[in-house]
């Protein structure tokens, strides 16, 4: 995954490659085996929100062409990300208050950061409006990356906040539960109870990261619709990575 030039951790990403026995990470180019490593920051953590707008704004104008078989870093998703925060909160401000489409680098810090303090003052940033309220839903997409080395693979991670007694953590991977370990850090850094949801599965080794992307708007629209996160299996979902493409052509003209 590589890491918009503001973010505060940067990682390596792939799909998985599919096979009959255990998955094996497949790049599916030669530059992705020399992307940078994950960092952290060892100092006070960035504000998420602000971070996040900040790296929209730097891809803005940016050619972000993605190619067949191309992995998705993380500024393709941090691209689709402000295309749908556009769309929510032109269609249906409503959700938009209680919902946050986090991007990549913050959800990094949060699973990755040694000092407790910078992931709390970072989940803040995230869950807290500018007038102090709260939002029930994160989406948050996980990489496997750890400091030092970089990921090979994305998930999605819907975290249902409006119990704080009892926050639960619904886990969509499209690589057969590869990505379950760092969900369930991740999770316990949030203080939710991780449950594995039923997700549709990927038939090769580069579109992880597409089933994220499509996953995401599809539980957007659905939790619109008053579905429960309970209930907000996508075992039926397939990769549009054309539709993707389109859409990032489109965000590279905002600029």
């Amino acid at each position: 995954m590589r890491a918009a030039a503001s973010s505060s951790a940067r990682v390596q990403s792939s799909g998985i490659h599919a096979s009959r026995e255990a998955p094996v990470d497949s790049p599916s180019t030669s530059h992705a085996l020399h992307d940078e490593a994950l960092r952290l920051p060892s100092t006070k953590a960035p504000d998420a929100r602000t971070e996040a707008l900040d790296s929209t704004a730097s891809l803005q104008g940016r050619s972000l062409v993605l190619g067949a078989e191309e992995w998705l870093g993380d500024e393709h998703i941090t691209a689709d990300y402000a295309l749908m925060e556009q769309e929510l909160q032109r269609e249906n401000p409503g959700l938009a208050a209680q919902i946050r489409l986090v991007p990549p680098a913050p959800v990094q810090l949060l699973r990755l950061a040694e000092n407790m303090n910078d992931v709390e003052e970072t989940l803040r940033g995230i869950v807290r409006d500018h007038n102090g309220n709260e939002a029930n839903f994160l989406l948050l997409p996980v990489n496997d990356g750890e400091a030092g080395g970089g990921g090979t693979h994305w998930s999605l991670l819907l975290v249902d906040r409006r119990l704080p007694e009892r926050i639960h953590a619904y886990h969509y991977d499209s690589g057969r539960d590869k990505n379950r370990a760092v969900a369930e850090e991740l999770g316990a850094r949030l203080g939710a109870c991780l449950r594995i949801a039923a997700m549709a599965q990927q038939q090769n080794g580069f579109d992880c990261g597409v089933f994220v992307l499509r996953a995401t708007r599809t539980l957007v629209r659905r939790l619109a619709e008053g579905q429960r996160p309970e209930e907000l299996h996508l075992d039926n979902i397939a990769a549009d990575r054309q539709a993707l493409r389109d859409r990032l052509s489109a965000f590279s003209r905002l600029g």
